[in-house]
Protein backbone atom coordinates (compact mmCIF):
# COMPACT_ATOMS: atom_id res chain seq x y z
CA UNK A 1 0.00 0.00 0.00
CA UNK A 2 3.01 2.57 -0.03
CA UNK A 3 2.95 2.88 -3.39
CA UNK A 4 -0.63 3.73 -3.57
CA UNK A 5 -0.24 6.49 -0.38
CA UNK A 6 2.88 8.00 -2.54
CA UNK A 7 1.21 7.54 -5.80
CA UNK A 8 -2.13 9.47 -4.20
CA UNK A 9 0.35 12.20 -2.00
CA UNK A 10 2.37 13.58 -5.28
CA UNK A 11 -1.76 13.23 -7.35
CA UNK A 12 -2.82 15.59 -4.77
CA UNK A 13 -0.16 17.88 -5.07
CA UNK A 14 -0.68 18.51 -8.83
CA UNK A 15 -3.92 20.22 -7.93
CA UNK A 16 -2.01 23.25 -5.98
CA UNK A 17 -0.87 24.34 -9.43
CA UNK A 18 -4.74 25.01 -9.91
CA UNK A 19 -4.53 27.40 -7.20
CA UNK A 20 -5.78 30.42 -8.13
CA UNK A 21 -7.47 29.89 -11.44
CA UNK A 22 -9.57 26.99 -10.61
CA UNK A 23 -12.04 27.14 -7.28
CA UNK A 24 -11.47 23.96 -5.01
CA UNK A 25 -14.86 22.39 -5.81
CA UNK A 26 -13.43 22.44 -9.59
CA UNK A 27 -9.83 20.23 -9.31
CA UNK A 28 -11.53 17.16 -9.54
CA UNK A 29 -12.61 17.47 -13.08
CA UNK A 30 -9.01 17.49 -14.12
CA UNK A 31 -6.92 15.62 -11.65
CA UNK A 32 -9.57 12.62 -12.16
CA UNK A 33 -9.41 12.14 -15.67
CA UNK A 34 -5.84 13.02 -15.82
CA UNK A 35 -5.27 10.49 -13.22
CA UNK A 36 -7.51 7.70 -15.87
CA UNK A 37 -5.59 9.17 -19.28
CA UNK A 38 -2.33 8.26 -17.36
CA UNK A 39 -3.02 5.03 -15.63
CA UNK A 40 -4.56 3.93 -19.72
CA UNK A 41 -0.92 5.28 -20.91
CA UNK A 42 0.70 3.14 -18.54
CA UNK A 43 -1.17 0.12 -19.36
CA UNK A 44 -0.68 0.60 -23.00
CA UNK A 45 3.30 1.88 -23.02
CA UNK A 46 4.75 -2.19 -23.30
CA UNK A 47 2.36 -2.57 -26.81
CA UNK A 48 2.33 1.05 -28.14
CA UNK A 49 4.93 0.41 -30.95
CA UNK A 50 3.73 -2.96 -31.79
CA UNK A 51 -0.21 -0.84 -32.26
CA UNK A 52 1.23 1.96 -34.15
CA UNK A 53 3.30 -0.71 -36.61
CA UNK A 54 -0.02 -2.42 -36.90
CA UNK A 55 -2.00 0.33 -37.54
CA UNK A 56 0.49 1.71 -40.07
CA UNK A 57 -0.16 -1.63 -42.04
CA UNK A 58 -4.13 -1.79 -41.72
CA UNK A 59 -4.50 1.75 -43.28
CA UNK A 60 -3.93 0.22 -47.06
CA UNK A 61 -6.27 -2.30 -46.48
CA UNK A 62 -10.06 -2.38 -47.08
CA UNK A 63 -10.15 -3.39 -43.44
CA UNK A 64 -13.15 -1.44 -41.96
CA UNK A 65 -13.37 -2.65 -38.12
CA UNK A 66 -9.68 -2.20 -37.03
CA UNK A 67 -10.95 -1.99 -33.28
CA UNK A 68 -10.66 -5.85 -32.89
CA UNK A 69 -7.30 -6.13 -34.19
CA UNK A 70 -5.39 -3.24 -32.85
CA UNK A 71 -7.09 -4.61 -29.34
CA UNK A 72 -5.47 -7.57 -29.96
CA UNK A 73 -2.13 -6.31 -30.96
CA UNK A 74 -2.63 -3.54 -27.37
CA UNK A 75 -3.19 -7.09 -25.11
CA UNK A 76 -6.23 -5.46 -24.15
CA UNK A 77 -10.03 -4.97 -24.85
CA UNK A 78 -8.65 -1.17 -25.70
CA UNK A 79 -6.11 1.02 -27.64
CA UNK A 80 -4.77 3.89 -28.76
CA UNK A 81 -3.60 4.53 -32.12
CA UNK A 82 -2.37 8.28 -31.86
CA UNK A 83 1.31 8.73 -32.29
CA UNK A 84 1.02 10.42 -29.05
CA UNK A 85 1.82 9.29 -25.65
CA UNK A 86 2.83 11.31 -22.26
CA UNK A 87 6.53 11.05 -23.15
CA UNK A 88 5.75 12.67 -26.56
CA UNK A 89 2.88 15.21 -24.67
CA UNK A 90 5.70 17.35 -23.10
CA UNK A 91 8.63 16.76 -25.58
CA UNK A 92 6.45 19.56 -27.85
CA UNK A 93 5.32 21.88 -25.11
CA UNK A 94 4.27 24.75 -27.92
CA UNK A 95 1.17 22.72 -28.97
CA UNK A 96 0.44 20.61 -26.16
CA UNK A 97 -3.51 22.10 -26.46
CA UNK A 98 -4.06 20.08 -30.05
CA UNK A 99 -1.89 17.05 -29.52
CA UNK A 100 -3.42 16.19 -26.37
CA UNK A 101 -6.69 16.29 -28.26
CA UNK A 102 -5.08 14.17 -31.07
CA UNK A 103 -4.13 11.47 -27.96
CA UNK A 104 -7.02 11.49 -26.82
CA UNK A 105 -9.04 10.97 -29.78
CA UNK A 106 -6.75 8.44 -30.58
CA UNK A 107 -8.43 5.83 -27.85
CA UNK A 108 -10.68 3.23 -29.33
CA UNK A 109 -14.38 3.48 -28.84
CA UNK A 110 -14.61 2.22 -25.19
CA UNK A 111 -11.78 3.86 -23.73
CA UNK A 112 -13.07 7.32 -25.45
CA UNK A 113 -16.54 7.00 -23.74
CA UNK A 114 -15.02 6.52 -20.82
CA UNK A 115 -13.01 9.68 -20.86
CA UNK A 116 -15.83 12.08 -22.36
CA UNK A 117 -17.75 11.12 -18.84
CA UNK A 118 -15.22 13.80 -17.11
CA UNK A 119 -16.32 16.82 -19.96
CA UNK A 120 -12.23 16.85 -20.03
CA UNK A 121 -12.15 18.51 -23.13
CA UNK A 122 -13.47 22.44 -21.86
CA UNK A 123 -11.06 21.77 -18.92
CA UNK A 124 -8.07 21.68 -21.96
CA UNK A 125 -9.13 25.47 -23.32
CA UNK A 126 -9.23 26.29 -19.85
CA UNK A 127 -5.92 25.30 -18.24
CA UNK A 128 -4.09 26.38 -22.25
CA UNK A 129 -5.19 29.50 -21.53
CA UNK A 130 -3.77 29.79 -17.92
CA UNK A 131 -0.73 28.61 -19.53
CA UNK A 132 -1.67 24.89 -17.10
CA UNK A 133 -1.72 22.73 -19.32
CA UNK A 134 1.67 21.70 -19.69
CA UNK A 135 2.60 22.27 -16.24
CA UNK A 136 0.12 19.44 -15.50
CA UNK A 137 0.54 17.12 -18.16
CA UNK A 138 4.51 17.52 -17.02
CA UNK A 139 3.44 16.11 -13.44
CA UNK A 140 1.19 13.44 -14.82
CA UNK A 141 4.20 12.34 -16.82
CA UNK A 142 6.31 12.36 -13.74
CA UNK A 143 3.74 9.55 -11.86
CA UNK A 144 4.10 5.62 -12.68
CA UNK A 145 0.93 3.76 -12.71
CA UNK A 146 1.93 0.52 -14.27
CA UNK A 147 0.28 -2.25 -13.38
CA UNK A 148 3.35 -4.24 -12.68
CA UNK A 149 3.78 -1.66 -9.76
CA UNK A 150 0.67 -0.96 -9.19
CA UNK A 151 -2.73 -3.07 -8.97
CA UNK A 152 -6.03 -2.74 -10.38
CA UNK A 153 -7.30 -3.14 -6.84
CA UNK A 154 -4.70 -0.44 -5.36
CA UNK A 155 -5.35 1.83 -8.30
CA UNK A 156 -9.43 1.38 -7.10
CA UNK A 157 -7.94 2.50 -3.69
CA UNK A 158 -6.28 5.37 -5.35
CA UNK A 159 -9.34 6.96 -6.99
CA UNK A 160 -11.68 6.57 -3.77
CA UNK A 161 -8.41 8.15 -1.71
CA UNK A 162 -9.32 11.02 -4.73
CA UNK A 163 -12.53 10.98 -4.43
CA UNK A 164 -12.61 11.69 -0.59
CA UNK A 165 -9.94 14.90 -0.87
CA UNK A 166 -11.40 16.30 -3.46
CA UNK A 167 -15.37 15.68 -1.30
CA UNK A 168 -13.93 17.37 1.42
CA UNK A 169 -12.43 20.51 0.15
CA UNK A 170 -15.64 20.99 -1.47
CA UNK A 171 -18.36 19.93 1.36
CA UNK A 172 -19.07 17.24 -0.90
CA UNK A 173 -20.26 13.49 0.34
CA UNK A 174 -17.60 10.97 -0.24
CA UNK A 175 -19.25 8.86 1.07
CA UNK A 176 -21.72 8.37 -1.55
CA UNK A 177 -19.26 6.68 -4.11
CA UNK A 178 -17.37 4.00 -2.33
CA UNK A 179 -17.68 1.51 0.63
CA UNK A 180 -14.89 0.48 2.95
CA UNK A 181 -12.83 -2.14 1.45
CA UNK A 182 -12.65 -4.07 5.02
CA UNK A 183 -16.62 -4.02 4.88
CA UNK A 184 -16.98 -5.08 1.29
CA UNK A 185 -14.54 -8.38 2.30
CA UNK A 186 -16.71 -8.92 5.15
CA UNK A 187 -20.20 -8.63 2.22
CA UNK A 188 -18.21 -10.59 -0.21
CA UNK A 189 -16.54 -13.57 2.60
CA UNK A 190 -20.18 -14.06 3.43
CA UNK A 191 -21.49 -14.19 -0.49
CA UNK A 192 -19.20 -16.76 -1.18
CA UNK A 193 -18.53 -18.53 2.13
CA UNK A 194 -21.25 -21.71 1.77
CA UNK A 195 -20.28 -21.64 -2.09
CA UNK A 196 -16.66 -22.65 -1.75
CA UNK A 197 -17.18 -26.27 -3.27
CA UNK A 198 -18.79 -25.00 -6.41
CA UNK A 199 -16.55 -22.09 -6.92
CA UNK A 200 -13.24 -24.29 -6.43
CA UNK A 201 -14.61 -26.11 -9.59
CA UNK A 202 -12.07 -25.84 -12.75
CA UNK A 203 -13.60 -23.14 -15.45
CA UNK A 204 -16.52 -22.16 -13.47
CA UNK A 205 -18.09 -19.11 -14.56
CA UNK A 206 -20.02 -16.72 -12.31
CA UNK A 207 -22.04 -13.62 -12.29
CA UNK A 208 -22.48 -10.40 -10.07
CA UNK A 209 -23.79 -7.45 -9.83
CA UNK A 210 -24.01 -4.26 -8.11
CA UNK A 211 -26.77 -1.81 -8.80
CA UNK A 212 -25.11 1.12 -7.18
CA UNK A 213 -21.12 0.63 -8.35
CA UNK A 214 -19.40 3.45 -7.78
CA UNK A 215 -15.65 3.45 -8.68
CA UNK A 216 -16.28 -0.69 -8.66
CA UNK A 217 -14.90 -1.37 -5.44
CA UNK A 218 -17.57 -3.88 -4.40
CA UNK A 219 -16.76 -5.55 -8.07
CA UNK A 220 -13.51 -5.71 -7.50
CA UNK A 221 -12.91 -7.09 -4.64
CA UNK A 222 -15.36 -9.83 -5.23
CA UNK A 223 -13.11 -10.96 -8.81
CA UNK A 224 -10.19 -10.65 -6.80
CA UNK A 225 -11.48 -13.04 -3.79
CA UNK A 226 -12.75 -15.37 -6.41
CA UNK A 227 -9.30 -15.54 -7.70
CA UNK A 228 -7.66 -16.27 -4.61
CA UNK A 229 -10.30 -18.78 -4.01
CA UNK A 230 -10.11 -20.35 -7.54
CA UNK A 231 -7.29 -19.22 -10.15
CA UNK A 232 -9.40 -20.94 -13.26
CA UNK A 233 -12.39 -19.41 -12.23
CA UNK A 234 -14.23 -16.99 -13.49
CA UNK A 235 -16.55 -13.69 -12.29
CA UNK A 236 -18.34 -11.62 -15.08
CA UNK A 237 -19.33 -8.24 -13.56
CA UNK A 238 -22.18 -6.13 -14.00
CA UNK A 239 -23.38 -3.01 -12.71
CA UNK A 240 -24.94 0.79 -13.14
CA UNK A 241 -24.27 4.12 -11.44
CA UNK A 242 -25.32 7.19 -11.68
CA UNK A 243 -22.61 9.57 -11.53
CA UNK A 244 -20.43 9.93 -14.92
CA UNK A 245 -17.03 10.37 -13.31
CA UNK A 246 -17.57 7.07 -10.95
CA UNK A 247 -19.09 5.10 -13.62
CA UNK A 248 -15.68 6.16 -16.18
CA UNK A 249 -13.50 5.31 -13.38
CA UNK A 250 -15.12 1.97 -12.17
CA UNK A 251 -15.67 1.03 -16.52
CA UNK A 252 -11.79 2.04 -16.88
CA UNK A 253 -10.78 -0.59 -14.30
CA UNK A 254 -13.01 -3.26 -15.91
CA UNK A 255 -11.17 -2.34 -19.74
CA UNK A 256 -7.97 -2.80 -18.11
CA UNK A 257 -8.63 -6.04 -16.25
CA UNK A 258 -10.20 -7.37 -19.87
CA UNK A 259 -13.45 -7.73 -18.65
CA UNK A 260 -16.29 -6.67 -20.39
CA UNK A 261 -16.75 -2.93 -19.73
CA UNK A 262 -20.58 -2.52 -21.81
CA UNK A 263 -21.52 -4.23 -18.49
CA UNK A 264 -21.23 -1.46 -16.72
CA UNK A 265 -24.19 1.08 -17.42
CA UNK A 266 -25.01 4.76 -17.09
CA UNK A 267 -28.38 5.71 -15.19
CA UNK A 268 -30.15 5.59 -12.04
CA UNK A 269 -30.83 1.91 -11.71
CA UNK A 270 -33.99 2.08 -9.90
CA UNK A 271 -35.82 4.53 -12.67
CA UNK A 272 -33.70 3.69 -15.80
CA UNK A 273 -32.68 -0.25 -15.34
CA UNK A 274 -30.54 -0.81 -17.82
CA UNK A 275 -29.90 -4.62 -16.94
CA UNK A 276 -33.99 -5.56 -16.85
CA UNK A 277 -33.93 -8.95 -18.75
CA UNK A 278 -30.27 -9.85 -16.56
CA UNK A 279 -30.90 -12.43 -13.66
CA UNK A 280 -27.10 -13.06 -11.69
CA UNK A 281 -25.61 -15.54 -9.40
CA UNK A 282 -24.80 -12.96 -6.61
CA UNK A 283 -25.79 -9.21 -5.79
CA UNK A 284 -24.19 -7.05 -3.86
CA UNK A 285 -24.84 -3.08 -3.32
CA UNK A 286 -24.13 -0.41 -0.76
CA UNK A 287 -27.03 2.24 -1.68
CA UNK A 288 -27.23 5.72 -0.53
CA UNK A 289 -28.48 5.93 3.51
CA UNK A 290 -31.71 8.36 3.74
CA UNK A 291 -32.10 9.56 -0.27
CA UNK A 292 -35.23 10.78 -1.35
CA UNK A 293 -36.76 9.31 -4.12
CA UNK A 294 -39.36 11.70 -5.14
CA UNK A 295 -37.73 12.80 -8.11
CA UNK A 296 -38.56 9.58 -10.07
CA UNK A 297 -41.11 8.09 -7.99
CA UNK A 298 -43.92 8.64 -11.01
CA UNK A 299 -42.40 5.54 -12.59
CA UNK A 300 -41.79 4.08 -8.98
CA UNK A 301 -45.29 4.21 -8.53
CA UNK A 302 -46.23 3.32 -11.75
CA UNK A 303 -44.32 -0.09 -12.08
CA UNK A 304 -46.04 -0.94 -8.26
CA UNK A 305 -49.27 -0.16 -9.54
CA UNK A 306 -49.76 -1.49 -12.78
CA UNK A 307 -47.49 -4.61 -12.63
CA UNK A 308 -47.52 -5.91 -8.87
CA UNK A 309 -45.51 -8.33 -8.10
CA UNK A 310 -44.85 -9.02 -11.94
CA UNK A 311 -42.45 -6.10 -11.23
CA UNK A 312 -40.24 -5.34 -9.03
CA UNK A 313 -42.22 -3.40 -6.21
CA UNK A 314 -44.99 -5.89 -5.54
CA UNK A 315 -44.57 -6.02 -1.96
CA UNK A 316 -44.60 -2.24 -1.49
CA UNK A 317 -42.94 0.99 -1.25
CA UNK A 318 -41.14 2.85 0.93
CA UNK A 319 -41.91 6.56 2.46
CA UNK A 320 -40.67 8.91 -0.27
CA UNK A 321 -37.42 10.19 2.18
CA UNK A 322 -35.67 6.88 2.07
CA UNK A 323 -35.79 4.80 -0.61
CA UNK A 324 -33.02 2.14 0.88
CA UNK A 325 -35.82 -0.97 0.13
CA UNK A 326 -36.20 0.12 -3.49
CA UNK A 327 -32.73 -1.07 -3.85
CA UNK A 328 -33.33 -4.15 -2.12
CA UNK A 329 -36.48 -5.29 -4.12
CA UNK A 330 -34.54 -4.34 -7.25
CA UNK A 331 -31.88 -6.39 -6.36
CA UNK A 332 -34.06 -9.07 -5.44
CA UNK A 333 -35.94 -9.02 -8.76
CA UNK A 334 -32.53 -10.05 -10.27
CA UNK A 335 -32.33 -13.02 -8.28
CA UNK A 336 -31.92 -16.33 -10.61
CA UNK A 337 -35.02 -18.97 -10.08
CA UNK A 338 -32.18 -22.11 -9.18
CA UNK A 339 -30.59 -19.45 -6.27
CA UNK A 340 -29.09 -16.73 -5.75
CA UNK A 341 -27.27 -14.91 -2.87
CA UNK A 342 -27.44 -11.29 -2.04
CA UNK A 343 -25.69 -8.72 0.04
CA UNK A 344 -26.68 -5.63 0.89
CA UNK A 345 -25.54 -2.25 3.43
CA UNK A 346 -28.37 -0.73 5.44
CA UNK A 347 -28.51 1.89 7.95
CA UNK A 348 -31.28 1.21 11.04
CA UNK A 349 -34.17 2.03 9.48
CA UNK A 350 -35.27 -0.90 7.44
CA UNK A 351 -35.22 -2.57 10.54
CA UNK A 352 -38.24 -0.90 12.06
CA UNK A 353 -39.51 2.21 9.99
CA UNK A 354 -43.06 2.05 8.41
CA UNK A 355 -46.32 0.36 11.02
CA UNK A 356 -48.81 -2.06 9.62
CA UNK A 357 -51.16 -0.47 7.62
CA UNK A 358 -53.45 -1.44 4.41
CA UNK A 359 -51.33 0.22 2.26
CA UNK A 360 -48.20 -1.23 1.46
CA UNK A 361 -45.11 0.06 2.77
CA UNK A 362 -41.88 -1.08 4.74
CA UNK A 363 -43.59 -2.88 7.16
CA UNK A 364 -45.17 -5.02 4.38
CA UNK A 365 -41.87 -5.11 2.68
CA UNK A 366 -40.15 -6.90 5.72
CA UNK A 367 -43.04 -9.03 5.75
CA UNK A 368 -42.87 -10.15 2.38
CA UNK A 369 -38.89 -10.64 2.60
CA UNK A 370 -39.40 -12.42 5.88
CA UNK A 371 -42.87 -14.59 4.95
CA UNK A 372 -41.46 -15.84 1.64
CA UNK A 373 -38.09 -16.82 3.54
CA UNK A 374 -35.24 -14.96 1.83
CA UNK A 375 -33.64 -13.22 5.10
CA UNK A 376 -30.92 -15.33 6.06
CA UNK A 377 -28.89 -12.71 8.51
CA UNK A 378 -28.67 -9.31 9.38
CA UNK A 379 -25.27 -7.96 10.95
CA UNK A 380 -24.63 -5.36 12.93
CA UNK A 381 -21.83 -3.33 12.42
CA UNK A 382 -19.46 -0.87 14.34
CA UNK A 383 -20.37 2.25 14.54
CA UNK A 384 -17.71 5.45 12.56
CA UNK A 385 -16.89 2.53 10.01
CA UNK A 386 -17.81 4.51 6.87
CA UNK A 387 -16.64 7.89 5.26
CA UNK A 388 -20.06 10.14 5.36
CA UNK A 389 -21.33 8.91 8.58
CA UNK A 390 -20.81 7.57 12.45
CA UNK A 391 -24.31 5.96 12.50
CA UNK A 392 -25.05 2.71 13.22
CA UNK A 393 -25.30 0.05 9.53
CA UNK A 394 -26.27 -3.41 8.72
CA UNK A 395 -25.39 -5.90 6.39
CA UNK A 396 -28.94 -7.97 5.15
CA UNK A 397 -27.70 -11.28 3.97
CA UNK A 398 -30.56 -12.74 1.47
CA UNK A 399 -30.85 -16.10 -0.39
CA UNK A 400 -34.05 -17.43 -2.65
CA UNK A 401 -32.10 -21.01 -2.21
CA UNK A 402 -31.66 -21.28 2.10
CA UNK A 403 -29.50 -24.54 2.94
CA UNK A 404 -32.00 -26.81 5.01
CA UNK A 405 -30.57 -25.63 8.18
CA UNK A 406 -31.52 -22.06 7.77
CA UNK A 407 -34.98 -23.12 6.45
CA UNK A 408 -37.57 -20.58 8.43
CA UNK A 409 -35.01 -19.36 9.85
CA UNK A 410 -33.29 -15.80 10.45
CA UNK A 411 -29.22 -15.15 12.32
CA UNK A 412 -28.86 -12.22 14.02
CA UNK A 413 -25.41 -11.29 14.53
CA UNK A 414 -23.97 -8.32 16.92
CA UNK A 415 -20.72 -7.39 15.17
CA UNK A 416 -20.42 -3.92 17.11
CA UNK A 417 -17.47 -4.75 19.26
CA UNK A 418 -15.49 -6.46 16.27
CA UNK A 419 -13.46 -3.09 15.31
CA UNK A 420 -10.08 -1.07 15.90
CA UNK A 421 -9.85 2.41 15.97
CA UNK A 422 -7.38 3.59 12.76
CA UNK A 423 -4.17 5.97 13.65
CA UNK A 424 -5.74 8.59 11.88
CA UNK A 425 -9.33 9.28 10.88
CA UNK A 426 -10.65 9.34 7.40
CA UNK A 427 -13.94 11.72 7.74
CA UNK A 428 -16.57 9.92 9.98
CA UNK A 429 -14.25 6.91 9.30
CA UNK A 430 -12.55 6.05 13.05
CA UNK A 431 -13.13 2.48 13.11
CA UNK A 432 -11.75 -0.38 10.75
CA UNK A 433 -12.21 -3.80 10.71
CA UNK A 434 -8.95 -6.19 10.78
CA UNK A 435 -8.91 -9.68 8.94
CA UNK A 436 -9.08 -11.14 12.31
CA UNK A 437 -12.45 -9.10 12.78
CA UNK A 438 -13.48 -10.53 9.66
CA UNK A 439 -12.63 -13.92 9.99
CA UNK A 440 -14.57 -13.82 13.41
CA UNK A 441 -17.61 -12.48 11.64
CA UNK A 442 -17.49 -14.96 8.96
CA UNK A 443 -16.90 -18.05 10.81
CA UNK A 444 -19.94 -16.70 13.77
CA UNK A 445 -22.56 -16.61 10.59
CA UNK A 446 -21.29 -19.85 9.08
CA UNK A 447 -21.47 -21.46 12.34
CA UNK A 448 -24.82 -20.95 12.26
CA UNK A 449 -25.58 -21.14 16.08
CA UNK A 450 -26.76 -19.46 19.49
CA UNK A 451 -23.57 -17.48 21.46
CA UNK A 452 -22.72 -14.25 22.61
CA UNK A 453 -22.91 -12.89 19.79
CA UNK A 454 -25.21 -14.69 17.42
CA UNK A 455 -29.44 -15.06 18.07
CA UNK A 456 -31.13 -17.48 15.62
CA UNK A 457 -35.49 -16.95 15.25
CA UNK A 458 -37.60 -18.65 13.65
CA UNK A 459 -39.28 -15.94 10.77
CA UNK A 460 -42.51 -15.80 13.09
CA UNK A 461 -40.58 -14.10 15.99
CA UNK A 462 -40.32 -10.93 14.16
CA UNK A 463 -44.02 -10.57 13.23
CA UNK A 464 -46.93 -8.94 14.91
CA UNK A 465 -50.40 -8.43 14.91
CA UNK A 466 -51.41 -4.68 14.98
CA UNK A 467 -55.00 -4.90 16.62
CA UNK A 468 -57.13 -2.25 17.56
CA UNK A 469 -58.79 -2.23 20.67
CA UNK A 470 -62.30 -0.75 21.37
CA UNK A 471 -64.08 0.19 24.80
CA UNK A 472 -67.98 0.69 24.60
CA UNK A 473 -69.64 4.08 24.14
CA UNK A 474 -70.95 5.12 27.62
CA UNK A 475 -74.19 7.62 28.48
CA UNK A 476 -74.35 10.39 31.37
CA UNK A 477 -75.47 6.95 33.37
CA UNK A 478 -72.48 5.08 32.57
CA UNK A 479 -74.81 2.94 30.42
CA UNK A 480 -73.12 0.98 27.62
CA UNK A 481 -74.70 2.57 24.00
CA UNK A 482 -75.51 0.38 21.68
CA UNK A 483 -75.84 0.62 17.66
CA UNK A 484 -78.61 -0.34 16.15
CA UNK A 485 -78.04 -4.19 15.46
CA UNK A 486 -77.54 -4.00 19.75
CA UNK A 487 -74.06 -3.92 19.67
CA UNK A 488 -72.02 -2.23 22.33
CA UNK A 489 -71.02 1.29 20.18
CA UNK A 490 -67.12 2.05 20.36
CA UNK A 491 -66.30 5.08 21.62
CA UNK A 492 -63.98 6.43 19.27
CA UNK A 493 -61.77 8.55 22.29
CA UNK A 494 -60.76 4.75 24.22
CA UNK A 495 -59.72 3.33 21.06
CA UNK A 496 -55.96 1.73 21.39
CA UNK A 497 -53.76 -0.86 19.70
CA UNK A 498 -52.00 -3.32 21.02
CA UNK A 499 -49.16 -4.89 19.36
CA UNK A 500 -49.48 -9.00 19.62
CA UNK A 501 -46.25 -11.47 18.47
CA UNK A 502 -47.53 -13.78 16.28
CA UNK A 503 -45.91 -16.35 18.14
CA UNK A 504 -49.08 -15.54 20.94
CA UNK A 505 -52.43 -16.22 20.97
CA UNK A 506 -54.63 -12.93 20.31
CA UNK A 507 -57.06 -14.14 23.27
CA UNK A 508 -54.63 -15.80 25.43
CA UNK A 509 -52.65 -12.12 25.50
CA UNK A 510 -56.09 -10.36 25.60
CA UNK A 511 -56.92 -11.55 28.71
CA UNK A 512 -53.39 -11.47 30.08
CA UNK A 513 -52.17 -7.92 29.38
CA UNK A 514 -55.81 -6.17 28.41
CA UNK A 515 -58.71 -7.03 29.84
CA UNK A 516 -57.45 -6.79 33.75
CA UNK A 517 -57.32 -3.76 33.52
CA UNK A 518 -60.48 -3.07 31.07
CA UNK A 519 -62.59 -5.74 31.21
CA UNK A 520 -65.22 -4.15 28.66
CA UNK A 521 -62.27 -4.08 26.02
CA UNK A 522 -63.09 -5.89 22.60
CA UNK A 523 -60.99 -6.47 19.45
CA UNK A 524 -62.40 -5.19 16.25
CA UNK A 525 -60.55 -7.99 13.90
CA UNK A 526 -61.56 -6.32 10.72
CA UNK A 527 -58.81 -3.50 11.82
CA UNK A 528 -56.04 -6.20 12.15
CA UNK A 529 -52.80 -5.54 10.20
CA UNK A 530 -49.80 -7.73 10.18
CA UNK A 531 -46.28 -6.14 10.42
CA UNK A 532 -42.51 -7.16 11.16
CA UNK A 533 -39.85 -5.72 12.25
CA UNK A 534 -36.02 -6.37 13.25
CA UNK A 535 -35.78 -4.72 17.14
CA UNK A 536 -31.68 -5.74 17.57
CA UNK A 537 -31.31 -3.62 20.03
CA UNK A 538 -33.86 -5.74 22.24
CA UNK A 539 -32.65 -8.97 21.29
CA UNK A 540 -28.69 -8.49 22.47
CA UNK A 541 -29.67 -6.17 25.67
CA UNK A 542 -27.39 -6.61 28.16
CA UNK A 543 -28.93 -5.81 31.64
CA UNK A 544 -26.58 -3.56 33.41
CA UNK A 545 -27.59 -3.34 37.17
CA UNK A 546 -27.83 -0.14 38.89
CA UNK A 547 -24.31 1.09 41.20
CA UNK A 548 -25.31 1.27 44.60
CA UNK A 549 -26.03 4.48 46.62
CA UNK A 550 -23.09 3.86 48.94
CA UNK A 551 -20.82 3.90 45.76
CA UNK A 552 -21.89 6.46 44.37
CA UNK A 553 -21.60 8.85 47.69
CA UNK A 554 -18.05 6.86 48.29
CA UNK A 555 -17.59 8.74 44.30
CA UNK A 556 -18.71 12.07 45.28
CA UNK A 557 -16.63 12.08 48.80
CA UNK A 558 -13.77 11.54 46.50
CA UNK A 559 -14.10 14.32 44.04
CA UNK A 560 -15.16 16.66 46.89
CA UNK A 561 -12.06 15.73 48.85
CA UNK A 562 -9.90 16.19 45.17
CA UNK A 563 -11.00 19.45 44.51
CA UNK A 564 -11.44 21.21 48.35
CA UNK A 565 -7.70 22.12 47.97
CA UNK A 566 -8.51 23.74 44.22
CA UNK A 567 -11.24 25.41 45.33
CA UNK A 568 -9.42 27.21 48.02
CA UNK A 569 -6.23 28.16 45.77
CA UNK A 570 -8.83 29.90 43.61
CA UNK A 571 -10.89 31.42 45.87
CA UNK A 572 -7.90 32.45 47.91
Amino acid sequence: MKNVKESANFIWSIADLLRGDYKQSDYGKIILPLTVIRRLDCVLESTKADVLKKYDQLKTTNVENLDPILNKTAGFKFHNKSQFDFEKLIADPNNIASNLRNYINGFSEDAREIIEQFEFDNQINKMDDANLLFMVVKRFQEIDLHPDRISSMEMGYMFEELIRKFAEISNETAGEHFTPREVIKLMVNILFLNDRDILTKKGITKTIYDSCAGTGGMLSVAEEYLHELNPDARLEVFGQELNPESYAICKSDLLIKGQNASNIKKGNSISEDQLSNEKFDYLITNPPFGVKWEKFGKKVKEEHEQLGHGGRFGAGLPSVGDGSFLFLMHLMSKMKPEGSRLAIVFNGSPLFSGSPSKTKNESSIRQWIIENDFLEAVIALPNQLFYNTGISTYIWVISNHKPNNRKGKVQLINGVDFFKKMSKSLGDKRNELSDDHIAQITKIYGEFKEGDYSKVFDNKAFGYAKVTVERPERNAKGQVVSDKKGNPKPDSSLRDTENIPLLMDVQEYMEKEVLPHVPDAWIDHSKTNVGYEVNFTKYFYQYKPLRSLDDIRKDIMAIEQETDGLLKEVIG
